[in-house]
């Protein structure tokens, strides 16, 4: 059985293509340790839409 330990998948979700007017939406799955980070992620990647870096928020 595997264990349960205190990394957890999250998904990140582009805050400025809502913005934007343009269908679609960008997101990323990764993971990260609960117990080092409680709170949300923000991280820069890549958004393929709008084609350029932007911040992508943790989001639920």
């Amino acid at each position: 059985m595997a264990k349960r330990g205190n990394r957890v998948q999250v998904i990140l979700e582009c805050t400025e293509h809502k913005d934007s007017g343009q269908p679609g939406t960008s997101r990323y799955i990764t993971t990260k340790n609960k117990k080092n980070t409680p709170e949300r992620i923000e991280l820069k990647k890549y958004n393929p839409i709008l084609r350029k870096m932007t911040v992508h928020k943790e989001i639920k």
